[in-house]
């Protein structure tokens, strides 16, 4: 595989929260952290291009993401993204045919102990060296189609759409 590139938006995955405010902001992306307690045998470059939850995602921002996937001269790229609305970043995505793209987060931050994130990651690693072009999201053990996955809310996991 040649090098990864690893596109950071923020999210539950890099959020750092505050105790005594019960409160949160976005820190700094956890993906280069987490790659390096594994000794990762392949090569990556991590854009951090914005630090926001996804709820705060805006039509601009996901534009903004899909002109740097598209400039990037790597055909393998994963996102971290928030999971309230990957899925449509997702979806934006798409006009993209000539790329293998993953997005992928967490349900609870990297910081915590018992947090999907680092599980994430292996799963979208994985996805993105394997897959074919196109997009996709990976989830809970799972690899989806961002035209047949939605998030769960109430159940705080992603599902068949």
């Amino acid at each position: 595989m040649q090098q990864l590139a690893i596109i950071t938006t923020g999210g539950t995955i890099d959020k750092i929260y505050f105790d005594d405010k019960s409160d949160y902001k976005i820190g700094a992306p956890q993906i280069s952290e987490i790659l390096g307690q594994f000794g990762v045998a392949f090569d990556y470059e991590v854009h951090a291009l914005m630090r926001k939850d996804s709820l705060h995602i805006t039509d601009e921002d996901r534009q903004l993401i899909l002109e740097t996937v598209k400039a990037l001269p790597q055909d393998r790229v994963l996102i971290t993204h928030g999971t309230d609305s990957m899925v449509e970043t997702a979806r934006v995505l798409q006009i993209i045919t000539d790329k293998t793209i993953v997005l992928t987060g967490a349900l609870n931050p990297a910081r915590f102990l018992g947090s999907d994130a680092v599980f994430n990651i292996g799963c979208a690693i994985s996805a993105v060296q394997l897959l074919p072009a196109g997009v996709y999201v990976a989830m809970n053990g799972k690899i989806w189609d961002p035209l047949k996955v939605r998030k769960n809310r109430n159940a705080n996991r992603f599902e068949q759409a």
